[in-house]
């Protein structure tokens, strides 16, 4: 029996409701299924029995709260290839952040934000959010972001870092809790404030929220399950897999630069690589007629000997 059958047979006995009308699609080839399946198993999950968001502990008790986390857990675990590729680039990119939030007093769950956000990625949302932290372009100018043609520093690893620590002390301090101030993110502080008052209740969990919000610390929780202990949760992978960050020095850099591409030569390195390790530099050029500083960071020799 093909894949394609198997899921249309799912399909119709969820449709149908019927014990019958689904042995009617499958008929005999079950025998065949059941051989075919034998050494495929799915496992559901034992979720954890304490566990915490930025201290604040998760009411597990709770059947809805153990229903929600149950099912990131799900979907996060067994979307195999995008687990793998956030084990590997959170060992790349975890060591920048986290000392970012730990000077500003932003408990290390944060980090998990980041990753659900944008998988650590420059990414562009359809919202036209930016970066890591997907940060809306008046939100970063807000928290002192330069953001224009020639530079975007929402794709400035450290800097939106800096911004995003700024926001989620800020939604603290208004909310009350690091939970509600992760809801913020993603819903905004007068939302999230709004939905409060509305409902007559003080915390997260038992808030009402529309789907995303209402999934989005859960998101959190689950990544920070697997990415914590990733071999519990069936992800084998050592340390030759993992992306590694590689080492850069900086350039200041006080004056218009014409090219990228001859000033990227001058420090034997391609434009491509250039921008890899400055993507907030957003053109080929930069105006500069301010002769604002700027810190471009240059990779150090022989991690690019092919990029001359």
């Amino acid at each position: 029996m093909s894949v394609g059958a198997i899921v249309v047979a799912s399909m119709f006995i969820n449709a149908a409701q019927s014990e019958q009308e689904f042995e009617s699609v499958v008929g005999k080839d079950s025998v065949l299924l059941n051989e075919k399946t034998k050494d495929y198993n799915v496992y559901a999950l034992d979720l954890p029995e304490k566990i915490d968001f930025a201290g604040e502990e998760v009411p597990l008790s709770d059947p809805d709260v153990w229903e929600r986390l149950d099912r990131e857990l799900l979907v996060n675990t067994y979307w195999q290839s995008n687990g793998l590729l956030l084990i590997k680039r959170a060992n790349k990119y975890f060591p920048i952040i986290e000392p970012i939030l730990k000077k500003h007093g932003v408990p290390d769950d944060f980090k998990y934000l980041a990753v659900i956000e944008s998988g650590l990625q420059n990414v562009v949302s359809p919202a036209r959010a930016t970066g890591f932290w997907q940060i809306m372009k008046g939100t970063g100018k807000d928290y002192g972001l330069e953001v224009n043609d020639n530079v975007d520093e929402r794709y400035h690893v450290v800097k939106s870092t800096e911004a995003a620590c700024e926001y989620i002390k800020d939604a603290k301090e208004k909310l009350g809790s690091w939970t509600l101030a992760a809801a913020a993110y993603n819903a905004g502080m007068a939302g999230v404030t709004r939905q409060l008052d509305r409902q007559k209740v003080a915390d997260y969990y038992d808030l009402l929220l529309g789907e995303e919000t209402r999934r989005y610390v859960f998101r959190i929780l689950a990544i920070k399950e697997i990415l914590s202990d990733p071999k519990a949760y069936g992800f084998n992978l050592d340390e030759s897999h993992l992306y590694k960050h590689i080492p850069t020095y900086e350039v200041q850099v006080d004056t218009p630069v014409t090219d990228f591409a001859d000033f990227a030569k001058k420090f034997d390195i391609n434009y491509k690589v250039l921008k890899i390790h400055n993507p907030w530099l957003r053109d080929s050029y930069l105006n500069n007629a301010s002769r604002k500083k700027y810190q471009i960071e240059i990779p150090k020799k022989g991690y690019y000997s092919k990029a001359k």
